[in-house]
C-alpha cells in the first residue's frame, strides 16, 4: 500500500490530458474484432486499459506496443479455453462477456478488488436466455456456448456498460437482433461513445423507439489508424482545481467528444467559475463560487470531484440521481461523505444523493488521514480537495490512481502541488 502526504500548496499551470480510458477500451475491442490490423494512437496506459489488452490477447488478438500507442492484430480463433483476468475493470468485464459469447468461445473469467461484487446478473441471465451456459451471476465464472440473436430486453439505468457489451457483440451473430430498453438511458454519453466507435469501424446500428435494431453478419472494418480522445473524466480533476485554486489550462480535449463528462465545463460555470475554451484546450480560473443543484444521472464519475468544488462554494450544493455510485469501486457516496466530514465540511448523505453545505468549516486537526477506499476517483478527489480547503492530509492507499491515471501525482507536482510518498 502506498500512503501519500498532500500539503496545502495550491495549483496553477498547464497539463496535457492522457487518453480517455473509456475511448481506448472501445477502440481496443473494435480493433480486435476487425478485418485487419489497426494502429491506435494514445498516450497514458493504466491498469484498466492493460486489463482489456490482456484479455483480447488471451482471446487470440496480438497487441504490439508502439511509441505512440499500440497496433492490434485481430483475434484468431482457437479452441482453447480463454482465461480472462479483468483485474478491477468493470468496462473490461461487462464489454467482453457478450463478445466472448458471440465468438462462441469457452472462457473462465475472474477479477479482483470490488469487481466480483459489482452487478452483472443482467448480462449473465440474458446470455443464458440466448443459448449460453454461465456458471454464476458473479465472478469468478465459466462461460460456454454461442450467443443467439433475437430480442434482448435490458434495463438502461444500472450501467451503460451492459448495453455497450451487447452492441459490440450482436453485429457478429448470424441472426438479426433487437435491443428493447425497459428504462431511460443513464450515462448516455458513454453509450454515444460506443455508437461512435462502432460507426468508425463500419458497424451499422439502427436506433428505434424502444432501443436498437442490429443486423447480423456484419464485419468490423479497420480504419487502419485512429487517434484516441483526451479524457474528460480525468481532466475534470484539474479543471475543478482551476475553479477552486488558481488558473489551470488542460490541453488535448476535443470539443466534439461524445464523452458525457465534457459537461464539467457547464457545471463549473454553474458554480460560478470562469471557463475559456479553444479547439483543444479548456482553461478554468476561480471566481466567487456558489452552491447549485446537479443531476448526476448522466455524469456519475464526476460526483466525487464536484463534491470538492461544493466544499468551497458558498451555500448548499445538492447532487441527486447518484445512487449508482454505491456500486462502483467503492460506495462512492459514503466514501466522499466521509472525506468531506474529515475536512470539516457539513454533509448530508442520502440513498440517491448528497448535500454539501460549505458555510464555515469546523476546525480539524493540522493533519488528517484519509481512507482512499481503493478507489482511484476518491483518491484524486481527496487530493484536489485538500488544496481547495487548505488542509494537510495523508491518503492511505494512494496507489489506486494507477487504475485510470498512473501519472496523476506526477502531474499534481508539476502544477505546483505538494505530494510526498511516505
Amino acid at each position: 500500500m502506498m500512503n501519500i502526504k498532500i500539503g496545502k500548496r495550491q495549483l496553477q499551470g498547464d497539463v496535457t490530458i492522457p487518453a480517455s480510458k473509456s475511448n481506448v477500451h472501445r477502440l481496443l475491442i473494435a480493433a480486435a474484432l476487425a478485418d485487419a490490423p489497426t494502429e491506435i494512437l494514445f498516450q497514458g496506459r493504466s491498469e484498466d486499459i492493460d486489463a482489456t489488452i490482456r484479455c483480447i490477447q488471451e482471446l487470440g488478438a496480438e497487441v504490439k506496443c508502439m511509441e505512440y500507442g499500440v497496433k492490434v492484430v485481430p483475434i484468431v480463433k482457437n479452441e482453447e479455453t480463454a482465461l480472462l483476468d479483468c483485474g478491477e475493470s468493470g468496462s473490461t468485464l461487462r464489454f467482453l462477456l457478450p463478445i466472448v459469447a458471440a465468438l462462441g468461445k469457452n472462457a473462465w473469467i475472474e477479477g479482483k478488488g470490488r469487481l466480483p461484487e459489482r452487478p452483472i446478473s443482467v448480462i449473465t441471465q440474458t446470455l443464458q436466455q440466448h443459448g449460453c451456459v454461465v456458471s454464476d451471476d458473479c465472478l469468478p465464472l465459466e462461460l460456454s456456448g454461442k450467443l443467439l440473436g433475437g430480442k434482448f430486453v435490458l434495463p438502461a439505468n444500472i450501467s451503460s456498460q451492459f448495453l455497450t457489451g451487447f452492441l459490440f457483440a450482436l453485429p457478429l451473430l448470424e441472426q438479426d437482433s433487437e435491443m428493447i430498453l425497459t428504462t431511460e438511458i443513464e450515462s448516455k454519453g458513454y453509450l454515444n461513445m460506443t455508437l461512435d466507435t462502432l460507426q468508425k469501424f463500419g458497424i451499422k446500428i439502427q436506433q428505434t423507439e424502444s432501443g436498437f435494431f442490429v443486423s447480423g453478419k456484419q464485419q468490423y472494418h479497420t480504419p487502419k489508424q485512429i487517434q484516441a480522445e483526451g479524457d474528460w473524466s480525468n481532466a475534470a480533476f484539474w479543471l475543478a482545481a482551476g475553479a477552486t485554486t488558481n488558473k489551470i489550462t488542460c490541453h488535448g480535449l476535443r470539443q466534439d467528444s461524445k464523452q458525457g463528462d465534457k459537461a464539467i465545463m457547464d457545471i463549473l460555470e454553474q458554480f460560478g467559475a470562469e471557463v475559456a475554451i479553444t479547439e483543444d484546450t479548456v482553461t478554468v480560473q476561480p471566481k466567487q463560487l456558489k452552491g447549485c443543484r446537479i443531476d448526476a444521472a448522466q455524469i456519475p464519475d464526476m460526483v466525487p470531484i464536484l463534491c470538492m468544488v461544493a466544499a468551497v462554494a458558498e451555500g448548499k450544493t445538492e447532487i441527486y440521481h447518484a445512487g449508482r455510485l454505491r456500486i462502483k469501486e467503492s460506495d462512492r457516496l459514503a466514501a466522499i461523505a466521509d472525506v468531506l466530514q474529515k475536512f470539516g465540511v457539513a454533509v448530508e448523505e442520502y440513498e440517491d444523493g448528497i448535500c454539501i453545505s460549505s458555510g464555515k468549516r469546523k476546525e480539524v486537526e493540522t493533519e488528517i488521514t484519509i481512507n482512499g477506499y481503493n478507489d482511484h476517483r476518491i483518491v484524486m478527489a481527496s487530493t484536489i480537495g485538500a488544496t481547495a480547503v487548505q488542509q494537510n492530509i495523508v491518503i492511505e492507499g494512494a496507489q489506486a490512481v494507477c487504475k485510470s491515471y498512473p501519472n496523476f501525482f506526477a502531474e499534481f507536482v508539476k502544477l505546483g502541488g505538494d505530494a510526498d510518498v511516505l
